[in-house]
């Protein structure tokens, strides 16, 4: 038998270091929407929560129609090289210019004209970085069912990308608010701090982003594939049962990622009052309690899937963190009245160890969705003899940046309903910098006035109702989407027998068509 076509270790390790730098970048975004625009710009709560729906909206739009750019390249490059050989500059450039927006103004005789000026800059800066980041993300994924025609070597890259890819996703997670701070410290500005730390990491993002398109080769050509019109693969999508089950059950599951989001306020304010070290410190412990209990995950879900089967597997990983989230909330409350709150050496731990299995759960679940979604690629073409590696990876990005705007608007909408938005952020970060501590002037309790400043005063019961704003969105809401997550996949039709019959019938045609690149 003739030996599988596949990728060669350089390549693999040029794809591998092109991931970590992506998720690098990514991982930075959260940081501007979630805190930098909110807490050092100082954008109302409500504002950030459009512009990211806005931007949503225009994701709706954008991923399908890339996707079939890419279905529809034929290039002597390949179909989804090209992409990567361009997109991550466009990415670096409006990555950067989302931190560089100026700050939003509550001084008396301001234009308001600025301020929309402000928010006209966010808009536009973070909808172009989505448009380049598209560009990329998709052939960037959709590449790996190219690569490689071995489903094990394929399903191997995938994992390890999403190992790699966390790598570089974390380090930027916990590294930036820490490093923003001191260097802001040693600035004397917030924001100066920000745009110096961004610019660090998109720079090394970049350069590492870069490398898929300069050494990444394509071993399966479509060149001789039917290519459908933007239509034909709008209907594909959603008449392919199994890709259409992922895709609902996918944006479903989304508010699980939450705590991605809600992680540098909770910190700054809950835990470390701006101390960098602190940060660093706090972010490490619970951050490292999810990373510690995702890579293992992501290293062992090949074999798991090969022992138990994808679908089993998801839906265990859906049921198996429902009962954490809930507990998460049952901590909260009952470190109400523990000197130090969370901050008490046996609530660290019980945290630690909570967020370590929520870590498994979501390590598996990402590296599920990837390899799930590339078999409805393969179940495509064994039926229609359409490989749509573009379109249907585009549904992977769709659901990851919906769930990141969901999330975004979720959170935001919290704020403003308890209050926690505009002046009030910047009274909370004055209390921080003159050495208060907001957990512990929430444990006084009652509403008495804590802190003022010209343009307003703050309360104890405000900064409860945040705090416990910020819990519950880190876990009733994700419980809640455990559950909606399983209905759309009780009945999924593409077993591990029926995927086993469409690959080896695959190879065959493949074979008899000459559909592999020498």
């Amino acid at each position: 038998m003739r030996q599988l076509k596949t990728y060669t270790p350089r390549e693999r390790n040029m794809y591998l270091f092109a991931m970590f730098g992506q998720n690098m970048i990514f991982s930075t975004i959260p940081m501007f929407t979630n805190y930098v625009a909110r807490d050092v710009l100082f954008i109302p709560a409500i504002i950030v929560g459009l512009i990211m729906t806005i931007a949503q909206v225009w994701d709706a739009i954008n991923d399908p129609i890339m996707g079939v750019i890419v279905d529809r390249t034929r290039s002597k490059y390949g179909k989804c090289r090209p992409y990567l050989m361009w997109a991550p500059s466009g990415v670096y450039v409006f990555t950067m210019l989302c931190f560089l927006c100026p700050p939003y103004s509550y001084a008396e005789g301001v234009s308001p004209w600025r301020n929309v000026g402000v928010v006209a800059w966010a808009l536009i800066a973070y909808i172009l970085f989505d448009l380049f980041y598209t560009a990329g993300d998709i052939p960037l994924w959709g590449i790996t069912a190219l690569m490689t025609e071995d489903e094990k070597h394929r399903q191997k890259l995938q994992a390890n990308a999403r190992i790699i890819g966390g790598i570089g996703g974390g380090l930027a997670m916990a590294l930036f608010q820490p490093i923003a701070l001191a260097v802001g410290q040693s600035l004397g500005s917030d924001r100066s701090g920000v745009i110096v730390t961004a610019l660090g990491f998109l720079t090394l993002g970049y350069i590492a982003f870069q490398m898929a398109g300069i050494f990444v080769r394509e071993k399966i050509t479509t060149q001789n594939q039917k290519v459908n019109t933007f239509k034909e693969n709008v209907q594909m999508l959603w008449s392919n049962r199994p890709f259409r089950q992922l895709l609902v059950s996918g944006v479903l599951a989304t508010p699980r990622n939450i705590l991605m989001l809600v992680a540098v306020p909770l910190v700054t304010y809950y835990f470390s009052s701006k101390d960098p070290g602190k940060a660093l410190f706090y972010t490490a412990l619970i951050g490292g309690g999810v990373f510690a209990g995702m890579f293992p995950a992501q290293i062992l879900a090949p074999r798991l899937m090969d022992r138990f089967g994808k679908h089993r597997l998801y839906m265990w990983c859906n049921l198996g963190e429902l009962p954490i989230n809930l507990l998460l909330f049952l901590v909260y409350l009952l470190s109400l009245r523990l000197p130090g709150g969370l901050t008490h050496p046996a609530m660290l731990v019980v945290l630690t160890a909570m967020f370590l299995v929520k870590g498994v759960a979501m390590g598996l679940f990402i590296v599920l969705q990837t390899a799930m979604i590339t078999d409805t690629v393969d179940y495509e073409d064994f039926t229609h003899n359409v490989r749509p590696d573009g379109v249907f990876f585009s549904g992977l990005t769709f659901m990851a940046k919906i769930g990141n705007g969901i999330s975004t608007l979720l959170y935001q909408t919290l704020s403003a309903i308890v209050g926690m938005s505009g002046v009030n952020l910047m009274i909370l970060q004055n209390m921080l910098n003159e050495g208060k501590i907001p957990r512990e002037v929430m444990q006084r309790g009652g509403d008495m006035v804590v802190h003022r400043i010209a343009e307003g005063a703050l309360t104890s019961g405000q900064i409860f109702n945040f705090f416990t704003m910020m819990f519950i969105a880190i876990s009733i809401i994700p419980a809640i989407s455990n559950v909606l997550a399983l209905l759309p996949m009780r009945k999924y039709e593409l077993t591990e027998a029926k995927l086993a019959e469409v690959l080896e019938v695959l190879q065959i045609r493949r074979r008899e068509e000459g559909g592999l690149a020498e």
